[in-house]
């Protein structure tokens, strides 16, 4: 069962990184990160890494540190240093809304991996890490991580993600978004007065389009009453995203590849996909290609039911309990 987390130990921590260059040749003066640590300092430290649009706080439910965090779980705050970073763009971290608008530079996910190594070299003073592990965009990250810091970790958990180029309905729907909002007259090349109403749709729309299940879904929306029930209630729940900051994050991934680098990665590899995983469909085989060259891998494909949730699956940590805690018994120390 989930356990709660208000007891343990969370703290909150800003750096300023100075001199930021982006992959553009764009240098930010102090490029401003925020992040959440949890457990014992003194304690192995693991970094996490969270999805398009979330925030260290994403870690923090029930069905993902609920199961992972507390006494004997597979990461015990007891035992662990948890280190939970607002990427670039995201959370309490520099981003499009804090002033710059669509004056911001334009970054990657090699700038926002940059900006999280510096985080924890420069601004917490690790210099090696027990875990690696990241979901959905995070889990690309995390994939980045093993290429390019190979000597960082001794294990690497990158979930609901390929290991490939950005292409097909992933990147198609994608692109969508920023042109959708783009589109909108109030959008107005990103100096609106108010938010793109264009925001709000483009988002539901991508949720319902690449994540859920199929079949988590057609229970949820067994009629056509149940479906727009279900579509009305996301229609009128509070939006909070900014648009600029949306069309940053999703275009973020264009040119992500790490796979011309998979035999550089030294880490323990556990990859973790769900089989309705709607932006990641194992029928690709590009798993299969990936994980035939990375040196110490393997591969976990949880099937498809009505309890899985598509793309969203790899959030409740109950579908690779297991698997971690294994993992990180069996994981040479650097």
């Amino acid at each position: 069962m989930p356990m709660t987390l208000h007891h343990l130990p969370l703290r909150t921590h800003r750096f300023a990184l100075p001199n930021f260059r982006f992959h553009t040749g764009a240098v930010m003066d102090a490029l401003q990160m925020h992040c959440v640590t949890l457990g014992n300092p003194a304690g192995e430290p693991v970094l996490l890494l969270h999805g398009t649009g979330g925030s260290a706080q994403s870690f923090l439910a029930p069905d993902f540190g609920g199961l992972l965090f507390g006494p004997g779980q597979a990461l015990d705050a007891s035992r662990y240093f948890v280190v939970m970073p607002d990427s670039l763009g995201h959370g309490g971290s520099a981003k499009p809304s804090d002033g710059l608008r669509a004056g911001f530079p334009r970054y990657n996910y090699d700038d926002m991996v940059q900006a999280q190594h510096r985080l924890v070299t420069e601004g917490l003073g690790i210099r090696h890490l027990r875990l690696v592990l990241g979901n959905s965009m995070g889990g690309m990250h995390a994939w980045l991580w093993g290429t390019r810091f190979p000597d960082a970790m001794d294990a690497l958990v990158a979930m609901a993600c390929q290991p490939a180029p950005m292409a097909g309905r992933n990147w198609i729907l994608r692109r969508l978004i920023g042109e959708l909002i783009r589109s909108d007259g109030d959008y107005q090349a990103g100096d609106y007065v108010q938010q793109p109403r264009a925001a709000r749709l483009a988002s539901i729309f991508f949720a319902f389009a690449t994540n859920g299940g199929n079949l988590a879904l057609q229970q949820a929306a067994r009629t056509r009453a149940e479906a727009n029930a279900l579509l009305d209630a996301r229609l009128s729940a509070p939006f909070t995203a900014d648009a600029n900051d949306l069309i940053y994050q999703w275009e973020a991934s264009g040119d992500f590849d790490p796979s011309p680098d998979l035999e550089r990665i030294s880490a323990q590899v556990l990859a973790i996909n769900a089989a309705d995983d709607e932006r990641n469909p194992p029928e690709t085989g590009a798993m299969e290609r990936a994980m035939r060259r990375v040196k110490h891998g393997r591969h976990l494909l949880i099937p498809a039911s009505v309890h899985t949730t598509g793309h969203g699956t790899t959030w409740n940590a109950r579908w690779y309990l297991d698997e971690l805690a294994a993992l990180l018994k069996a994981a040479p120390r650097g």
